[in-house]
């Protein structure tokens, strides 16, 4: 089973992505779990759950109760005792809500410090995503920001692809870089590019031109209709089939070259 994280600049369409590529896995028959670990949290509504459902999730680096209860150290501090490796195989199954064949998670993220502070909640949520990804009977689709604070060498090993998301702009090509730089410091190897917000065959060529040492999976027109999935609260799945086939194209060219 795939274990795919996705990540790029905000506003590059991340979600998007994560949201189309779970929603074909699960059309296919495949078990699918889709972590949301972006501080926007927007992957849920661009699955089609509802608003009311969405105020339900509540994420996991704010369960304080929880992180205490695991690690034996308190939310908010740094240094002192807690465990390292909490208890989490239980997590998914309490706190994930299902939609057309989807669990969905929200991991939220670590409000503090930087990115690798040593605190109880980046404890549970490190811990928590290295047992997401050995999870053998899933597809895995992280959607997170341009930081990798959630990952380390242990999940970076289980991982098929690393798919930064770009738009045709000289800021996204640098963090696309940055993001590859920060990949390979874990041991990520297989790190690809989808183009996204793609409106003509010059934006491709200028995508390829600026990142020709990049592996890329394919491009996502400039499409209104996703624009509209965002106003409606559903997702682009449900809007548009030509999207679909978009990412229909960009999902087998992943699998060909993961094999």
């Amino acid at each position: 089973m795939l274990k795919l994280a996705i990540t790029g600049k905000g506003g590059v369409g991340k979600t998007t992505l994560s949201s189309l590529l779970a929603r074909l896995y699960a059309a296919e028959g495949h078990s699918v779990l889709a972590i949301d670990a972006n501080p926007d949290a927007n992957l849920g509504m661009a699955l089609g759950i509802s608003p009311d459902e969405l105020r339900r999730v509540q994420p996991i680096a704010e369960m304080k109760e929880l992180i205490e209860e695991r690690t034996g150290g308190k939310p908010g501090t740094t240094g002192g005792f807690f465990k390292l490796n909490p208890k989490v195989d239980d997590i998914p199954e309490r706190f994930s809500i299902k939609k057309d064949g989807i669990k969905f998670l929200v991991m939220g993220t670590v409000k503090k410090g930087g990115g690798g502070c040593m605190c109880p909640e980046s404890a549970l949520l490190k811990n928590l995503l290295n047992h997401l990804m050995f999870r053998k009977t899933e597809v895995v689709i992280l959607d997170m920001d341009a930081g990798i604070e959630h990952l380390g060498r242990g999940t970076a090993a289980t991982m098929n692809a690393f798919i930064v998301v770009v738009e045709p702009g000289q800021r996204s090509f640098e963090t696309a870089k940055a993001v590859r730089k920060l990949a390979q410091d874990i041991g990520i190897k297989k790190c690809y590019i989808v183009g996204n917000k793609v409106a003509s065959d010059a934006d491709r060529q200028f995508i390829k031109d600026n990142l020709p040492d990049f592996e890329l999976l394919g491009f996502i027109s400039l499409n209104p209709k996703i624009a509209e999935a965002d106003r409606k609260g559903a997702s682009p799945y449900d809007m548009d089939t030509r999207v679909v086939a978009e990412i229909k194209a960009i999902k087998e060219k992943l699998e060909a070259i993961s094999r």
